[in-house]
């Protein structure tokens, strides 16, 4: 009989079911499933600050450059990033909750006619062309109304991302007709699956909210996604720990030596599927990470874009890393007060900060 699974499986699990070893760009998003954008830069975007740690002689942009090469779609699906498109298309076509008004289905046709005839095109391109004028986005600044239709009828399947300029969706036409799935109840059991696989072990409560963001990826299936977390967690391995129930894919095979830590300091994103789930953070960690991108600056703890500092299989602090004049600059606070005085570590932490030295081109 195995031993009892412990707290200390679940922890080296976490760290090392993702983080698998380095391989192509292609290979390590489908080992994801999906990963993450953010449009904040600091010292790169978090999908490229994932993306260095499991990708080999990955630099910062490699994604945006090669997307178009790499049967990628950007969607919404539990957050807005890049997936496989076998994923993208099992959530299509999308039925949103918001219904358009007349006149906004007739501004978005003349929009798409006009997609059509030029195969694609910038924003930009748009606004000129149409002049909608500007409207409040979610964070309560101002867009043009034509950038916001754009993303309305990417959402809707009606456009997809063909590539980025500058960081700047370029949107174009869908390369297939949407098609619903064979078995509804089947793609949204393999969604479930691919939310699971990236972001085990998970504790009961982060489970439910976790699965729980594919209503907006599938809103049509919205009433359906209870009863497939039920049929996910009868095909979890399961073991309950001081009181709290956890679920993972056997493949994340919990204490086992594949999940042995290394002597090595990674400096990880702040939406790296590590340290995502805040809860899981604190129970394993046992303090709590906070992104404070849209916190004031006088009330911030850790810093505007802190990555936590992850060593061996413990995340024992974090880094500020900014590029001043061509250097890249970092600053580290550790939950300790102190970093550890091993020589094993500052030699880890000189490698790593060499390593995104060259992640970042300098």
């Amino acid at each position: 009989m195995p031993p009892p699974i412990t707290l200390d499986d679940i922890r080296r699990a976490a760290v090392g079911h993702t983080l698998f070893k380095p391989t192509s760009l292609a290979r390590a998003i489908n080992k994801l499933g999906f990963v993450q954008a953010d449009p904040i830069r600091a010292p790169a975007r978090a999908q490229d600050l994932m993306l260095r740690h499991r990708v080999t002689d990955y630099r910062a942009g490699d994604l945006e450059a090669r997307y178009a090469m790499l049967g990628l779609e950007e969607d919404f699906f539990i957050n807005y990033g890049f997936l496989p498109r076998t994923t993208y298309a099992a959530m299509h076509p999308r039925v949103p909750r918001t219904v358009w008004s007349a006149a906004t289905h007739k501004r978005a046709a003349a929009m798409l006619e006009l997609i059509h005839t030029r195969g694609s095109v910038h924003p930009r391109e748009v606004d000129d062309h149409f002049a909608h004028g500007s409207v409040t986005n979610y964070w309560g600044g101002s867009s043009s109304a034509s950038t916001q239709l754009l993303a309305g009828m990417h959402y809707r399947g009606m456009l997809r991302v063909a590539k980025r300029d500058h960081g700047i969706r370029v949107y174009a036409p869908p390369l297939v007709a949407h098609q619903p799935p064979p078995d509804q109840r089947a793609a949204l059991d393999n969604l479930m699956d691919v939310v699971i696989h990236k972001y085990a072990p998970l504790p009961a409560a982060s489970f439910a909210g976790l699965l729980g963001r594919l209503q907006y990826g599938v809103p049509q299936w919205r009433s359906e996604i209870k009863a497939a977390m039920t049929r996910a967690k009868a095909r979890l391995m399961h073991a309950r720990i001081d009181g709290v129930d956890w679920y993972w894919p056997p493949a994340a095979k919990l204490g086992a030596n594949h999940h042995a830590p290394d002597d090595t300091v990674r400096l990880l994103a702040p939406f790296d599927p590590i340290v995502w789930d805040r809860k899981r953070f604190e129970m394993l960690w046992g303090w709590a990470y906070r992104f404070e991108a849209y916190t004031p600056a006088a009330k911030r703890k850790l810093g505007y874009y802190a990555l936590p500092l992850l060593w061996r299989e413990h995340v024992i602090g974090w880094a500020n890393v900014a590029v001043i004049e061509g250097r890249m600059r970092a600053e580290f606070g550790y939950i300790a007060g102190r970093a550890p005085r091993e020589q094993a570590f500052k030699v880890a932490l000189e490698q790593e900060c060499d390593k995104m030295h060259t992640f970042l081109g300098l």
